[in-house]
């Protein structure tokens, strides 16, 4: 099984996701996402494999999420995915890919869940 892991290797829970995915023996491509944004069609194709809208995939935390005024209602899909293309950090993480299924790791006990899923 083969995995693609949206990183952050400053963030912890980022960190154990990855490491969780290599304790199962699942290879892994590491996509660290602040050097390497993904395309706005990689990003569309996220959201729709996390079943996710924009909003619920921004960090709102961030001071640059208030910064930009992100939480207007009348920004469509695609400001906000061209938003996290310039702003990745925006982007929650970390984002766990397998084949066409996709989820995030936070926890990071959630990937467990989507492994599971795949082999039942």
């Amino acid at each position: 099984m083969k995995a693609i892991c949206y990183h952050n290797p400053r963030c912890g829970k980022s960190r154990q996701t990855l490491q969780l995915l290599q304790d199962h023996d699942i290879d892994v491509e590491v996509i660290e996402y602040l050097k390497t944004p993904p395309t706005a069609e990689v990003l569309d194709q996220l959201l729709v494999m996390l079943d996710m809208q924009p909003h619920e995939l921004m960090r709102k935390n961030e001071a640059l999420y208030k910064e930009l005024y992100l939480s207007h209602s009348e920004l469509d899909r695609n400001t906000l995915i061209k938003t996290m293309i310039d702003h990745p950090i925006l982007i929650e993480r970390p984002i766990v890919v397998i084949g066409d299924n996709a989820t995030i790791g936070r926890p990071p006990e959630a990937v467990l869940l989507l492994l599971l899923q795949l082999i039942l």
